[in-house]
C-alpha cells in the first residue's frame, strides 16, 4: 500500500501543482517513504520543488527530544539551508513570520489515533493560522494504527489544552487527514485544504487492523512509541501520565505496562475481573516486574501489569484500552483507598489543573475512580453516550472503506 507521501511523489499531476511554489513541510521521524527515506529528503531530490521551510512538532523534526516538556529550538537545516521551526519550543502556534515563509504547507505526521497526542493539536493550530493568512494545507495521509474503534469520554467545553484540541473522545478512529477535515468543519475555518489519500489502506484487515504490518515497517513517531502494540494500548495507558504510577518510561516497553513499588499486580487483576470482566476482553494481562532507568520510580523495582495485544488472544473489536486502564485505577483505589494515585505536578505547562483531568478532558474520570459509590455501569453509560454521538459526527469525514 502507499501512504500519502508515496502517492504524492508518484503522481506527476500533483507534483506539477506544487512546482514553483514555496513549500514547507511539517514532519517528524516517522515521516518516511516506502523506501525509508525521510519525506524532507525525498522532496528535496525534485528540482522542480522549492522547499523554503520545515517545521517540527513535539520531539522535533528528527526526533531529538526524549521526554515530554522538553522543548526544541529553531535551526537551519545543514544540507538544505532552510529554516527549521520548532512548534514545541518558544511557540506552539506558528507565528506570522513563520507563515510568511511558504505558500503551501505539506503535513506528513504519523498519528496514534488518540486525542491527547499533541500532533493533532499542532495540526489544528496550522489550520487556524493558514485560514488567517490565506495559505494552503495539504495533509499527506497515514494510517491510524489504532484503527477505527471509538472509545472514551468526549472533552468537555473549557477543558481545551495542548493535549485536548477539541470535543472528541480519547480514541477517535480517524486518520490525520480525516481529522483535519473535521477540525475545519467544527471550527468553521475557511482555507484551501487537501488530503493526499492513501492507496490500499484497509483498517479492518488482520493482522494489523489499522497498521499494514506485512508491508510497512514501524518508525517511532515519538520516542516512547516503539511499536504497534503500544499504539493499541495508548488510548488507555496515556492516562498513566496523569498518575504517580510508572507508565514504563525508562523500560523497553513504555506505555504497554504500568506499575509502582509495593503494588500487588495479581490482586489488581483479580479485582478488575471481579468488577468488569467485559472491559478486559481482547487482550491478555500479565503480572510483571520492572525497574525504570529514568522517569517515575527510576531505579526502584516496580510491580505491575503488561497489556498484551500481540498474541492470539488479541481481538481488535473487543479490546477497550481506555476502559481497561480506568478499571485498573478503580481497582487500586478499592484495594488501597489512600493510595496517592493522581500526579500533582505540572503537565504540559499546565499548573492549575490536575494532569489526569487535562488528559481526560474533564474531571469526570477521576471523580468516578475516587467515588466509592460509583459503579462500572455509571462510567459505561457516560462513555457510551459520547461514543455513539461521535460515531455519527465523524461519519461524513471518513475517506476509506
Amino acid at each position: 500500500m502507499n501512504f500519502g507521501i508515496d502517492q504524492l511523489l508518484s503522481t506527476p499531476s500533483m507534483m506539477a501543482e506544487l512546482s514553483g511554489r514555496r513549500l514547507a513541510l511539517l514532519a517528524h521521524p516517522a515521516s518516511m517513504t516506502q523506501g525509508f527515506q525521510h519525506s524532507l529528503d525525498a522532496l528535496s531530490t525534485f528540482p522542480s520543488l522549492r522547499l523554503t521551510a520545515a517545521f517540527g512538532p513535539q520531539h522535533g523534526l528528527r526526533g531529538d527530544k526524549q521526554d515530554n516538556m522538553v522543548e526544541s529550538g529553531n535551526y537551519l537545516d545543514p544540507e538544505l539551508g532552510i529554516p527549521v521551526y520548532s512548534l514545541y519550543g518558544e511557540v506552539r502556534r506558528p507565528t506570522s513570520e513563520m507563515m510568511d515563509q511558504f505558500d503551501i504547507i505539506l503535513i506528513d505526521l504519523q498519528d496514534l489515533g488518540c486525542r491527547i497526542y499533541t500532533f493533532i493539536t499542532t495540526l489544528l493550530y496550522i489550520l487556524e493560522e493558514a485560514a488567517r493568512t490565506g495559505k494552503e494545507v495539504w495533509v499527506l495521509d497515514r494510517p491510524n494504527p489504532a484503527g477505527r474503534p471509538i472509545e472514551g469520554l468526549t472533552l468537555r467545553e473549557g477543558w481545551e489544552s495542548f493535549v485536548g484540541a477539541g470535543p472528541i473522545p480519547m480514541r477517535h478512529g480517524l486518520t490525520l487527514g480525516e481529522l483535519g477535515a473535521w477540525f475545519i468543519h467544527h471550527f468553521r475555518l475557511d482555507l484551501d485544504y487537501r488530503v493526499i489519500g492513501m492507496d490500499g489502506w484497509e483498517p479492518h484487515q488482520a493482522p494489523g487492523f489499522g497498521w499494514p504490518l506485512e508491508s510497512r515497517g514501524w518508525v517511532n513517531p515519538s520516542p516512547n512509541a516503539p511499536n504497534l502494540w503500544m499504539a493499541r494500548a495508548y488510548a488507555g495507558t496515556v492516562m498513566l501520565e496523569g498518575t504517580t504510577l510508572s507508565e514504563g518510561r525508562g523500560t523497553t516497553r513504555p506505555l504497554e505496562l504500568f506499575g509502582a513499588p509495593a503494588l500487588d499486580p495479581k490482586a489488581i487483576i483479580r479485582e478488575m475481573f471481579e468488577m468488569a470482566p467485559q472491559w478486559l476482553q481482547g487482550c491478555h494481562l500479565r503480572p510483571c516486574w520492572f525497574e525504570p532507568t529514568f522517569h517515575k520510580h527510576s531505579g526502584e523495582l516496580c510491580a505491575g501489569i503488561q497489556i498484551h495485544t500481540d498474541g492470539q488472544g488479541y481481538d481488535h473489536e473487543r479490546f477497550q484500552p481506555w476502559r481497561l486502564q480506568s478499571l485498573a485505577f478503580k481497582a487500586i483505589r478499592k484495594l488501597i483507598p489512600d493510595y496517592p494515585l493522581w500526579r500533582d505536578f505540572p503537565y504540559e505547562y499546565e499548573f492549575d489543573r490536575l494532569a489526569i483531568d487535562l488528559i481526560n478532558g474533564s474531571p469526570l474520570l477521576r471523580q468516578w475512580v475516587d467515588d466509592d459509590g460509583a459503579t462500572v455501569g455509571d462510567l459505561e453509560a457516560m462513555a457510551r453516550q459520547d461514543e455513539r454521538a461521535w460515531e455519527e459526527e465523524r461519519r461524513p469525514f471518513l475517506l476509506y472503506p
